[in-house]
């Protein structure tokens, strides 16, 4: 009877001495929990008006949120006598543990970020990048991924593309077309720049602002060099280099004027011919 009286005694100064700290931790992870899930809310709202990019957006409001809850559990468990200094240590030496074998993984990430904060391209946009050229289709926080023009799907990890050189192809509305010329050596040279510029004026798509030029370029091992260049938008760049070169072919050939290709001349020294020959017939006669 009396170990009765003594477990419940224990029983009840337990309850006494802990049940309010319990009741009172239970009370302080709920509220932690309405208000973390209130501050993401506000967090994802104040940077979708912010216009940032939707996946960091939830990124960091998800972070925010767990950020409190960690903060919330760490002051419980100082309420019941654990020593949270210590619990705060093991968290970081877990962090660096993870952080250590996770580095290309976290390499990614914080490329990703980055990539997602300082656009310099978005979604739809033609790059080269990483050395793969494509059109994007996905940013995401630890990959990018790429559709090439033969239509392959690539997916490059955010650290090579933030590390490398990127090429933004279709981050401005214009673009300018360059079309190299060669003409032969026996061409006028104003009679080739006239034909020229009829040639540029009858390639479509043009834009009049900036204006294009032709300009003499230089002196080659056989031609004399041109080189015409036009601007267009930048959906019609390909189009128009097409018609350039083709406008540019035919105006050429109506002129009369030449476009040269690589060619060699072979001379014969006629005293090895001769011997040759000589040598030849002579081994015929045997």
């Amino acid at each position: 009877m009396q170990n009765i009286d003594k477990i419940s005694d224990a029983g009840w100064s337990l309850l006494t001495t802990y049940g309010p700290k319990v009741v009172g931790v239970l009370v302080a992870l709920f509220a932690a929990w309405v208000i973390a899930g209130i501050l993401r809310s506000w967090t994802l709202k104040a940077l979708e008006k912010a216009n940032v990019d939707l996946t960091l957006s939830r990124f960091i409001s998800q972070m925010v949120c767990y950020a409190i809850l960690v903060f919330a559990i760490v002051g419980c468990l100082g309420v019941f006598g654990i020593q949270t200094a210590s619990f705060a240590a093991v968290i970081a030496a877990a962090g660096l543990a993870v952080g250590l074998a996770f580095q290309g993984a976290l390499g990614n990430l914080a490329s990703g970020v980055m990539l997602l904060v300082f656009r310099p391209f978005k979604i739809g946009n033609f790059i080269n990048a990483a050395g793969v050229t494509g059109t994007v289709e996905e940013i995401e926080l630890f990959t990018t991924t790429l559709k090439t023009p033969d239509n392959r799907k690539i997916i490059i990890p955010n650290g090579s593309i933030f590390g490398s050189t990127i090429e933004n192809v279709t981050h401005h509305p214009i673009r300018r077309v360059d079309i190299s010329v060669g003409v032969d050596y026996s061409a006028d040279i104003d009679k080739t720049r006239e034909t020229l510029e009829a040639a540029v004026k009858n390639i479509p798509n043009l834009l009049s602002d900036p204006e294009h030029q032709v300009f003499l370029s230089g002196l080659g091992a056989s031609s004399v060099d041109w080189v015409v260049r036009v601007w267009t938008k930048t959906e019609n760049y390909w189009g128009v280099h097409q018609d350039g070169v083709r406008e540019i072919k035919n105006q050429l050939d109506q002129a009369g004027i030449g476009i040269p290709f690589p060619q060699m001349d072979v001379h014969f020294d006629t005293k090895v011919v001769e011997s040759l020959s000589t040598g030849k017939s002579r081994e015929a006669h045997a």
